[in-house]
């Protein structure tokens, strides 16, 4: 219970944008980064000379975001719209088309989007269970129409070793809420009518997504991760404002979860050894996630359940006629 606890209390960051060198010359996705954490990270991307593109639903809101974000300093950055409908997958493959036509080289890959507690009976352009769509089936997608320009990137010989990243967004209701191994497939084929607990799969999928990716994709150097961003003041409840005034005291302002996301997606102190970790807040590598998890990430020849690899290839399924 002291992981969980350090997760509700976190000690102060200790990875920040005061750690970051400039990133002139990187080419960065953040997906849902008009509001929230998602601004948040963009904002400090854009600061250190990235290359930002911010990919969203909504084009009138982030061209603000991005107005916003540069009136607050200057940079050698850049920062450029994208659409992107995570819930509608025969739109994904235009969105990742755009993005390669316009870039050679990819460094990172923040999952960041999601929707939380939808109104009951919420589904997707495609008929499927809203927060599975958007949190799972659409970044699984874009992530998998990317990925060969994210190998490409890995394989320059002057990219570093392990600065390719993908970064999913997980939370701490997995380790709270998840059932033993972590999802019950059946109930992704027929949701259950608690969204609480699709929205518990939803995210034990975006742990499940990550560690799979590091195992298949180990060999070309790319690192995969989730964390836990941590318990944030965003729109993401506001579908659940009940929640949300029961939490407030705990809840605190989106830049510490947008650190969250830069230590995943930035830090050395992840590597291609410690590829699939699962990050919590503010920025520290998790050394205590719940032990049938560990295991249900582990394919059955590794001696695990085998339930992260089942998961992947329901994603596989369900997305395969939009590739």
């Amino acid at each position: 219970m002291g992981n969980q606890w350090s997760q509700f209390f976190p000690p102060k960051p200790t990875f920040t944008e005061a750690n970051v060198g400039s990133l002139d010359g990187k080419v960065v996705i953040v997906t849902g980064g008009s509001s929230g954490i998602g601004f948040e990270l963009a904002k400090i991307l854009y600061q250190k000379n990235a290359k930002v593109y911010i990919a969203a639903r909504d084009e009138e809101k982030t061209r603000k975001a991005i107005d916003d974000i540069k009136a607050a300093g200057s940079s050698n950055g850049s920062l450029e719209f994208l659409l992107l409908k995570l819930d509608d997958l025969s739109s994904i493959k235009a969105s990742a088309d755009e993005f390669k036509a316009k870039e050679s080289k990819l460094h990172v890959l923040w999952n960041n989007a999601g929707v939380s507690q939808p109104p009951a009976g919420s589904v997707s352009a495609q008929g499927i269970e809203l927060q599975f769509a958007t949190n799972c089936l659409g970044p699984f997608a874009f992530t998998q129409l990317l990925l060969p320009l994210l190998e490409a990137t890995a394989a320059d010989e002057a990219t570093p070793k392990g600065s390719v990243r993908v970064v999913w967004t997980s939370s701490q209701v997995m380790e709270l809420s998840a059932p033993t191994d972590g999802i019950i497939i059946e109930e992704l084929r027929t949701p259950p009518k608690d969204r609480n607990r699709s929205y518990t799969n939803s995210k034990t999928g975006n742990y499940f997504l990550a560690t799979e990716l590091a195992r298949r994709a180990a060999s070309s150097s790319i690192v995969s991760v989730s964390l836990n961003p941590g318990a944030l003041n965003t729109n993401l409840l506001k579908n659940a404002l009940h929640l949300k005034y029961m939490a407030y005291p705990l809840l605190h302002k989106p830049r510490f979860g947008a650190l969250t996301e830069l230590y995943a997606g930035l830090s050395t102190d992840i590597s291609l050894e410690n590829n699939g970790s699962y990050i919590i807040p503010w920025g520290r590598i998790s050394t205590g996630v719940r032990a049938d998890l560990v295991n249900a990430s582990k394919p059955t020849e590794e001696g695990g359940s085998g339930k992260a690899q089942e998961f992947w290839e329901l994603c596989v399924e369900k997305t395969r006629d939009y590739m």
